[in-house]
């Protein structure tokens, strides 16, 4: 480790004579770069130096700001002369599958800390943009560079701040000491604790957003997302683990070979250590390597051994130290190396690039899709972000695999049915994220097995091996219906039906306007009223005299369809008066944060109500929250976690509950509530749990034998990896208000839970096999009979329970009403 030190030590210190004119990352910030981390704004001014220092080689420009106001930039290197054409290079790229197309240039994008506290990243961004245009010219002759030296501004602040705050002076390379163990709030998420390297195919969180939309203006050759894992793995650099997506061209693996050996040249030379084709997987859509993958690029992950626990320095289980200053000269050396490879190959990526746009080989040519039209507007959002084009199906008869039964079926279309076909420049994003079923080349992955739209949207879908016509112009009406707001109106109605009726309803709410819901279906004006559906009483709200103006305004902002009802007697059902009619509360809702619970998991709770919901959410913290008044709050949430919960804050809660408080649960929580007797909460065992064979002392004689190496490929019989299983569902449970009979439910493991006896919701019957995705044997047959969203009295409150987390990284949005009638419907 000394020898490697000392080349670290030599290399870096000698770019600092490359150029007398351009002042090194060193110069410009006056220490020297790996002795201590640089924060956003240093960076952000080091780029914008280099862009004034040298405009015919460096550009810079703003592409948005984070949630807390941090500038989002990309910085374009190249020669002068590609830098004066850039528009009219990119231009050319985009249209790579016309005949006249001329482009030869590589273009090759860098995106540095998307984790905040994998901090060695940005650091290493300047050293290589330093280097390009100071040493590297003849790489740029034929080659773009564009660099994002920070995705996530707000976490790696976050993470600089806390260690320039509690680091020794001089650091401390001892693991044990407080600067290697970040608090419960790490960098590693953004504002709001969104991992966004899981964030790029569903872009849930402002910065993903606006990144996407200037990825798709260039859509690179190449793409490397850097990284930083534990502190004792040595480095890891393409070409990637199995499984690898089936869409993934053989040119595509074959030049992640090609890479990672110009890599391991430089590697072996300076005896760093590495590694290749283990852990780091191709297939979940939504990975800063996987995304620019299926859009035609060679996606790759580079990962150095660091992360949030190494500081500037510590020892490692070898006991040798490693440094930011080792840290940054690796990653300094791929990106440099990657963008060698792609100079050199510039015409094969070029020619590559084309063919893979260009293929259309796809079984299923057509995905239609219906159901409820603002689920059809929001899949259409999404599709409108990654430029992916859609029409709309005359009246036709198409057959193809059925979603909601799993088996083909013949389906006969009307004129406001999504039509999206792969035979398109994006077909094989469209192929990724519609299929029904992923294919896995190994069934041990990094991440969820399935996440088909048509299954996360809560919509009907047919998968067809024809391409079906289809019109660009958009047949939904979009153009509401003309009421009349008028004094001598009894009600309003609403349907209860997405989330855009429950922002409605949050609206209104915020705005002292007074709702209620039915519990059971009416009629009126021949119109049927599901359960949930909204009725808003001229007399509920006949002390504001704002309430009409209020209601139009808020009734257009959120484009909802009004029903109107002349009288409180309706035509079938109960009339609004009935007790069947019940007032919605605003509700004061807490949710509780820290440890045991998981960050991710709260981070989805707040983002759910602040950005979506747009309802008030009061965030308390786990070392206080003993010391207060519980009973202010009507509503309090337990992110997932997988430690246990301090008996005092359970007593306390419990005490709360029993009062009339609502507890939700999600995910792994509900285990906890599962291990107290005083819950009727049972969990169903795992298969070796049940095995108690050794315990009793019985004759394993017949035991089957397996190899130590293959205990890991044994134990996935019990996992569940991210499946997605049919439920029934009970459309009088208050939380299944706007839903359909079928739910398709994500799960994220095998945990399964018998049947409540206050309510399930949701539950699994005796359709125990997942739909799409991985699930092991044993872990499927566990899954018989149990519950998934369900509610338990508890003396005056209620429990409830929701085994599979449907805020999940904010793309599962046929859940997200679970939450929403948990808070304007349950035990009102």
């Amino acid at each position: 480790m000394k020898s490697t030190l000392l080349i670290t030590l030599t290399f870096l210190s000698s770019l600092l004579t490359f150029s007398q004119n351009i002042k090194s990352p060193s110069e410009f910030l006056e220490y020297d770069l790996g002795n201590r981390f640089s924060r956003h704004h240093q960076v952000v001014e080091y780029y914008e130096y280099l862009a004034e220092a040298t405009p015919e080689q460096v550009k810079m420009i703003e592409y948005g700001q984070t949630y807390e106001g941090r500038s989002l930039i990309l910085v374009y290197i190249s020669s002068e002369d590609n830098m004066i054409n850039l528009e009219t290079i990119r231009n050319a790229h985009l249209n790579s599958n016309k005949k006249d197309n001329s482009n030869d240039k590589a273009i090759v994008w860098l995106s540095y800390n998307v984790h905040g506290n994998e901090a060695v990243s940005s650091e290493a961004s300047m050293l290589t943009a330093y280097e390009l245009i100071t040493k590297k010219k003849e790489w740029l002759e034929n080659t773009i560079v564009i660099i994002d030296p920070c995705i996530n501004p707000d976490g790696r602040d976050r993470y600089v701040n806390w260690y320039n705050q509690f680091k020794n002076t001089p650091f401390n390379i001892d693991p044990n000491s407080k600067e290697h163990h970040e608090p419960w709030l790490s960098g590693r998420p953004n504002h709001y604790m969104f991992d966004l390297n899981r964030d790029w195919a569903w872009i849930t969180q402002k910065e993903s957003q606006q990144r996407l939309k200037i990825f798709n203006k260039w859509l690179p050759h190449i793409h490397v997302d850097f990284h930083e894992q534990g502190v004792d793995a040595p480095y890891y650099f393409a070409p990637a683990a199995e499984p690898l997506h089936e869409a993934i061209t053989d040119w595509q693996i074959e030049f992640q070979t090609t890479i990672g050996e110009n890599h391991a040249k430089y590697f072996d030379a300076n005896g760093w250590f590495y590694f290749t084709k283990e852990i780091f997987d191709l297939l979940y859509p939504s990975y800063g390597d996987t995304y620019p993958t299926y859009n035609g690029a060679i996606g790759m992950t580079y990962e150095q051994g660091g992360s949030g626990r190494a500081g500037l320095g510590v020892i490692n289980r070898n006991g040798d130290t490693l440094t930011l200053k080792d840290r940054i000269a690796h990653h300094h050396t791929t990106g440099l190396s990657t963008i060698e490879v792609s100079s050199l190959n510039a015409d094969k990526l070029n020619n590559e690039f084309k063919k893979f746009h260009a293929k259309q080989d796809f079984k299923f040519k057509s995905y239609i899709l219906s159901g409820n039209k603002d689920k059809i507007q929001l899949l259409t959002e999404l599709l409108d972000a990654h430029e992916i084009e859609y029409g709309y199906t005359p009246v036709t008869t198409v057959r193809g695999y059925d979603y909601n039964s799993g088996n083909n079926n013949t389906y006969k279309t009307s004129e406001d049915d999504l039509v999206i076909s792969t035979d398109q420049f994006k077909g094989t994003l469209v192929k990724v994220l519609f299929e029904p079923k992923t294919k896995l080349s190994d069934s041990l992955t990094y991440d969820i097995t399935a996440w088909s739209l048509p299954y996360a949207y809560g919509l009907n879908a047919i998968a067809s091996e024809q391409k079906i016509t289809s019109t660009a112009q958009n047949k939904t009406n979009d153009v509401l219906n003309n009421i009349d707001f008028s004094e001598n109106e009894y009600a309003y109605i609403c349907r209860w039906e997405s989330m855009k009726d429950a922002r409605f309803l949050s609206d209104l709410l915020k705005n002292k306007i007074r709702v209620r819901f039915t519990t059971e279906p009416f009629e009126v004006n021949n119109t049927t009223f599901k359960r949930g559906s909204l009725i808003i009483t001229k007399a509920d709200n006949k002390s504001n005299p704002e309430f009409l103006t209020i209601l139009k305004e808020t009734r257009f902002k959120h484009s909802r369809e009004l029903t109107v009802a002349p009288t409180g007697l309706v035509d079938t059902g109960k009339d609004f008066g009935s007790s069947a009619v019940k007032m919605i509360h605003n509700n004061k809702v807490a949710v509780l944060t820290g440890k045991p619970f998981s960050s991710l998991s709260f981070g989805e709770i707040w983002h759910y109500f602040e950005q979506q919901l747009h309802y008030p959410v009061t965030v308390l913290e786990q070392s206080y929250f003993n010391y207060i008044d519980l009973y202010q709050y009507d509503i309090i949430i337990l992110p997932e976690t997988a430690g246990v919960i301090e008996k005092q804050t359970m007593d306390r809660i419990k005490n709360w509950v029993k009062n009339g408080g609502k507890l939700v649960t999600i995910g792994r929580t509900v285990n906890s509530l599962a291990k107290d007797k005083d819950f009727s909460i049972t969990q169903k065992k795992d298969s070796a749990e049940n095995d108690e064979d050794a315990e009793n002392g019985k004759d394993n004689s017949e035991m089957n034998i397996i190899p130590y190496s293959g205990n890991e490929r044994n134990y996935i019989k019990e996992m569940i990896t991210g499946a997605i299983f049919k439920a029934k569902v009970d459309k009088t449970h208050p939380l299944s208000y706007g839903f359909n009979n079928d739910y398709f439910t994500l799960k994220l493991n095998s945990d399964a839970y018998d049947y409540l006896e206050g309510g399930n919701a949701v539950y699994i019957d005796h359709e125990n096999k997942p739909f799409n995705g991985f699930a092991g044997s044993d872990a499927t047959d566990k899954q018989k009979r149990s519950v998934i969203v369900g509610s338990q009295k508890y003396g005056k409150g209620n429990i409830i329970i929701m085994v599979d987390n449907p805020l999940f990284r904010g793309f599962w949005e046929n859940g997200k009403l679970f939450m929403a009638n948990t808070l304007f419907f349950m035990g009102s």
